[in-house]
């Protein structure tokens, strides 16, 4: 049993490290003070060929497994980009794996190369004011009407919207009375996100100011019939080939953040003298420390063996929901930390760690629960009887 990195693992590692050098932190710190897309920071990943990541190569992409892609996502973040970084090219890499596994190859070839050479920008309108993360009873509705699709809903905290070009849109196409299962009846669509139909409206949040998270609100979209992905009525079995993946991929962007926040801390804390000595020298500073990398690494070990379990074809369901929990918890504590240990200039924005204890929220609550997650594990793992 290997647990280091491959030969193309590090040199994933090196390269996605080289581009994030030349967006330091004052960029990132403009990014989260005035907002706006880092829209030089996708280019070069885009230029670098790095939007494809897990695309296959017939289609324009790198043909890489999860588990680079992991890799690649800890990186970006652990660079100081944090959320902001990763969040800006984070449905590149998972959002369209039903495309990729469930579209035509016409259709794979019309998507898939225009959004990897960073022409067009998508994004993920699966989840709703009114419903949550029960996904199955999601109030979007999608009729056919000809030869198109008319969509009609409400999506809730949808990323980079403001800047999108297309949207992976999930509806319901057959109503729950008319369906044997909850999970049955839901298609779903990549489709062209028009503006004159779809109302975009920009939240105002905590962090991660660089990427926009938006209400939609879709009024008579005409979808295309060539823009269905799949067989309709199954839009949910196609979207959980992208579920599991994007709980890895936040996963190790969370590991990512608190890693650096740990850096910043203990450079901090070897430098900053009272008393006459380093602060890093008491105990009550080491220990914290000292638990939050050890937190950390446990983590970023349990993401890369379910990343390993995807790429070879294995049920990666609990490691992935068991990752994605240890890291949204091991991040938080590590950026809490770093804050304490800075004292008074923590609560500085010049000094960063601020910023990472706003950003890593959203590993800690998205794209799922830890309270879900729990139950997840509970109930498919231990096999304890289902509590929701």
């Amino acid at each position: 049993m290997d647990f280091s990195l491959t030969d193309q693992q590090r040199a994933v590692k090196a390269a996605i490290e080289r581009i994030c050098a030349d967006f330091g932190d004052d960029y990132w710190l403009q990014h989260d003070r005035h907002g706006g897309f880092p829209v030089e920071f996708h280019a070069a990943l885009a230029a670098g060929g790095w939007l494809g990541v897990c695309i296959p190569e017939e289609y324009g992409g790198a043909g890489l497994g999860l588990a680079e892609a992991t890799i690649m996502m800890q990186a970006i973040s652990q660079s100081g980009a944090g959320m902001s970084g990763a969040s800006a090219v984070h449905i590149n890499i998972f959002g369209l794996q039903p495309v990729v596994v469930y579209g035509t190859d016409e259709q794979k070839r019309r998507f898939l190369p225009p959004l990897i050479a960073g022409r067009e920008k998508a994004c993920f309108a699966v989840t709703e004011p009114n419903t949550g993360l029960d996904t199955t009873h999601l109030r979007t509705r999608a009729e056919k009407r000809g030869d198109v699709w008319v969509a009609n809903g409400q999506k809730v905290w949808i990323s980079t919207a403001q800047v999108a070009d297309r949207m992976l849109l999930l509806a319901r196409t057959t109503p729950l009375e008319g369906v044997q299962k909850a999970s049955q009846g839901l298609s779903l669509f990549y489709t062209r996100l028009d503006r004159s139909r779809v109302e975009v409206r920009e939240i105002e949040k905590m962090g991660r100011h660089a990427v926009d998270s938006n209400q939609l609100f879709i009024d008579n979209l005409e979808i295309p019939e060539e823009d269905l992905i799949g067989e309709a009525g199954r839009g949910f079995e196609y979207l959980l080939h992208g579920l599991n993946p994007e709980r890895v991929l936040i996963a190790a962007e969370a590991v990512g953040l608190g890693m650096v926040a740990l850096e910043r801390a203990t450079k901090y804390a070897r430098e900053r003298v009272v008393f006459g000595r380093p602060i890093g020298q008491n105990q009550a500073i080491q220990h914290p420390l000292a638990e939050n990398w050890m937190e950390l690494e446990a983590a970023r070990l349990m993401t890369m063996n379910a990343a390993w379990q995807y790429d070879n074809g294995l049920n990666c369901g609990a490691a992935a929901n068991a990752a994605k929990y240890l890291a949204g918890e091991a991040g938080f504590k590590a950026c809490q930390q770093a804050v304490m240990t800075h004292g008074g200039f923590g609560y500085a924005r010049e000094y960063h760690v601020e910023r990472y204890l706003r950003e890593v929220m959203i590993p800690r609550i998205a794209p799922v629960s830890p309270q879900l997650v729990l139950c997840y594990i509970a109930e498919r793992v231990l096999g304890l009887p289902k509590s929701y």
